[in-house]
């Protein structure tokens, strides 16, 4: 599959996730088999009006060794902000643009951002032909399927943003309202696949490597991309991976688990420094002990440790007995 001029490899791709999609997780996703990623959102009119000095918004930028090809998601609903944050942002290491119209959460929608643009899709096609021409990086986009089940537009919307410069589509199965609740109605993505020439990505409720490829079989879409799913597993992209070459795949074991997380956490600390990657790890270390013996008692013990060398050691322990 190619989107613009990047040919990607076989396999799925990570999807944006705010606070989670950073420089090390898009790493060890990569490691495991994603042939693409998507960092988390940026604002584009909070790029613009910090000039780059917000600190947060520099550390989102980051890159590190090793990482493949990898997106810069811009949020914004005026084209001109948008546009200008991704000519100034073109250099910044990624390999394309994506937008994002899917967020559901309330401080973006309330600002008309995210999804709120699918209530708006001339809008929302101008945001995409402003960044088109501002950038010489394909440009892609991640919509929703509507506002809600009385405003189901992703085939309308999907082909406006093709009409104005997008090279790929990427589509969340659910409503804005749906959030993330419920079961995806994979047929809108079917529906969007057949609107629209430029590739067509699926998003809700893949899990394994079985249900990629009956996403694919159901869908027609291109590819599919994994968002939650990837929280605490990246081995999801080998077992994708090797579900589409036909080839075996074996599962992680509560050792394999452990070592993921403590390179996770040394990733973290590389970035942000000990203390706000001990915070940042938390949740991590959560995803990828879920479901091992006792992880619910060893979750409550890693939240009260405040020391880095502290939280290897416990986790290191925990390996001996989880297995």
């Amino acid at each position: 599959m190619h989107i613009g001029t990047i040919e990607l490899e076989t396999g799925a791709g990570l999807a944006p996730m705010a606070g989670v999609t950073d420089a090390a997780m898009r790493l060890l996703c990569h490691e495991q088999g994603a042939a693409w990623a998507v960092s988390e959102m940026l604002s584009a009119k909070g790029w613009i009006y910090s000039q780059g000095k917000n600190r947060n918004a520099v550390e989102l930028l980051a890159r590190l060794p090793g990482e493949g090809v990898a997106g810069l998601q811009l949020f914004g609903r005026e084209p001109e902000y948008v546009g200008r944050a991704a000519r100034q942002l073109e250099d910044a290491g990624f390999s394309f643009i994506d937008l994002n119209f899917g967020c559901p959460a309330p401080k973006i929608t309330g600002n008309g951002e995210g999804s709120a643009l699918m209530r708006e899709p001339e809008r929302l096609a101008e945001v995409v032909a402003a960044v088109a021409a501002a950038t010489r990086l394909p440009v892609t986009v991640k919509i929703r399927s509507g506002w809600d089940e009385d405003s189901v537009n992703a085939p309308e919307v999907a082909l406006l943003c093709q009409q104005a410069g997008a090279q790929a589509v990427a589509v969340h199965a659910r409503t804005r309202m749906q959030q993330y609740s419920g079961r995806a109605d994979w047929s809108i993505i079917r529906r969007v696949k057949q609107a629209v020439t430029i590739p067509v990505l699926g998003n809700g409720d893949v899990r394994s490597g079985a249900d990629a490829l009956r996403m694919i079989a159901e869908t027609g879409c291109d590819g599919v991309i994994v968002g939650r799913a990837a929280q605490g597993n990246p081995w999801i992209f080998g077992e994708i991976r090797a579900a589409l070459r036909g080839e075996s795949w074996t599962p992680p074991t509560a050792q394999q688990r452990v070592d993921m997380a403590l390179k996770h956490f040394e990733l973290e600390s590389r970035l942000h420094g000990e203390k706000r990657g001990l915070l940042e790890m938390r949740k991590h270390i959560a995803w990828y002990v879920a479901g091992l013996p006792g992880a619910a008692k060893f979750r409550e013990r890693i939240n009260t440790m405040s020391g880095a060398e502290e939280v290897c050691a416990a986790l290191r322990e925990y390996a001996l007995t989880a297995e």
